[in-house]
């Protein structure tokens, strides 16, 4: 039975559930970096982020079409449903994207952007009019355009409201520093490591599409525990364990148990490292193993995920080896920032270790190789999603709510609109995408059970109606209403 969010045991470092003073949004630098305003001699210089905007359009229209063929029309999406409610899915991303431009922006001719034209209905419609004149440049019109959205949204107010308030700042920031350095200068401004980390378990609590994707994933690891006396599980973000512990909780009801040896990754880069990496982690699961009479054992490997070895990962005979990627991949740079594709890199090395199963869960946007206006609108049709989930769940007056927004949802926001080349690390892809990598690096599609997609289900009737699933012969879709948040996938 799903215990309201309040008695949720939050498994932080040091067991205990923080807490947070809701600090007024009345100065936006408390957050983000300093507004275009007090900058005025701040411009968009976008020959200054490190690469030939024609030669990079091209590039990411190749790889557009080497993953995934944008000109197939989209297949549509229906959610599994009671009472025989069928949404229509949403347009598809370039659909909408084109839709919002017709409306808010002539193609044939570049506009001087009115702030107070009368064609500006809503605070939504001035955003994305504001989008346009940061695209195009026009750093005075955006400037007006961002005073007058900042007097009209709230951080505290409705979902609309929230995600307007985050997006207009997003802005912001591009204008104030073209995203050159801002995600570096965001980690400056962070607040200490411990409480981050709780904000993004307090994400997973409220949220539970994240859940979900955890829940799907554990399903199908533990059907390949079946027939194995010894199973080694590869997790290059372990993050604090949380689907670890149900995993465990969960193989101690089978008989007979398995050996479980489980490798996480402590990347220099990860959260973990400035609080003591993994090692912490891991003796939390090694006494939760004790405790359910299981044979565990936990590995924590140093290493830079980009250049990981497979002799690093002392995988060993006699073992099934499987990997899980939980919420990492998207991490990964690839060929639309660097010469060296570190995400199918790391692919191709963990398919080189012949396992048993991979899986993944993943968001499921487009925010990698897609240009920076239809970004933005992705941005903003799913992020509106996630602050309808919370508001689900949440009070509005909630700290920890604002907290969770400010440090998990803004931080992403900000970084995907504001941020470019290697300083845009949220680059999500949508299922297409990761099953045309996951193709291209030798994998092939590993079916979940009617068991694990039942399982799913029947946690799903315990949360809002509004949370819908649609199953896939190897990935199971979740979404909030008729959009989609999460996709596991297993493969093998």
């Amino acid at each position: 039975m799903i215990r309201s969010y309040e008695n949720q045991k939050l498994y932080l470092l040091n067991c205990s559930k923080e807490t947070y003073s809701n600090e007024s949004y009345d100065d936006p630098a408390k957050y983000f970096l300093n507004s275009p305003i007090d900058e005025q001699e701040s411009r968009l210089d976008f020959e200054g982020l490190g690469y030939d905007e024609d030669k990079m359009r091209l590039k990411l229209q190749e790889l557009e079409r080497a993953l995934l063929d944008d000109s197939a029309p989209t297949q549509s999406m229906e959610f599994e449903l009671e009472s025989g409610y069928s949404p229509h899915e949403s347009p598809s991303s370039y659909d909408s994207y084109n839709s919002m431009i017709s409306i808010t922006s002539n193609s044939n001719n570049k506009k001087q952007v009115e702030p107070n034209s009368s064609s500006i209905i809503t605070p939504k419609d001035m955003l994305f009019e504001c989008a346009i004149a940061v695209s195009e440049g026009n750093v005075e019109a955006a400037s007006n355009m961002i005073n007058q959205l900042r007097q009209t949204v709230s951080i505290d107010g409705e979902p609309s409201q929230r995600i307007l308030a985050y997006m207009v700042e997003a802005l912001a920031a591009r204008v104030a520093v073209s995203g050159k350095g801002l995600y570096r200068a965001l980690k400056c401004k962070e607040p200490p490591s411990k409480d981050r980390l709780s904000a993004m378990q307090v994400l997973f609590e409220v949220c539970p599409c994240f859940r979900f994707g955890f829940m799907a994933a554990n399903g199908a690891i533990l059907e390949a525990f079946v027939g194995e006396k010894s199973v080694h599980v590869i997790d290059f973000d372990v993050n604090q364990g949380s689907q670890y512990i149900t995993l465990l909780q969960t193989l101690a009801d089978q008989n007979p148990k398995p050996r479980l040896r489980l490798t996480g990754v402590d990347d220099p880069e990860s959260v973990q490292r400035p609080v003591g990496g993994l090692n912490h982690i891991g003796l939390r699961l090694e006494e939760l193993a004790k405790s359910l009479e299981l044979e565990f054992e936990f590995n924590s490997v140093v290493a830079n995920t980009a250049v990981i070895e497979p002799a690093t990962l002392n995988c060993r005979a006699g073992e099934a080896v499987i990997v899980n990627f939980a919420f990492q991949l998207h991490h990964m740079p690839d060929e639309s920032v660097s010469t060296v594709n570190q995400r199918d890199q790391l692919l191709r090395m963990v398919k080189s270790l012949n396992p048993k199963l991979v899986t993944v869960v993943e968001q499921d946007v487009n925010t990698n190789t897609a240009p920076f206006l239809h970004r933005f609108h992705e941005a903003y049709a799913y992020y509106s999603a996630m602050f309808d989930c919370l508001d689900a769940t949440l009070p509005r007056e909630s700290a920890e709510r604002v907290n969770v927004e400010k440090q998990c949802l803004a931080r992403d926001i900000v970084n995907i609109v504001a941020c470019e080349g290697e300083e845009r690390v949220e680059r999500y892809e949508v299922a297409g995408k990761w099953k045309a990598r996951m193709t291209m690096a030798g994998f092939r599609a590993s079916p979940i059970s009617e068991n694990v997609n039942e399982m799913v289900r029947k946690l799903i009737k315990m949360y809002s109606e509004r949370y819908k699933m649609k199953v896939e012969t190897n990935a199971i879709h979740f979404g909030w209403e008729d959009k989609v948040l999460i996709v596991a996938s297993a493969w093998r």
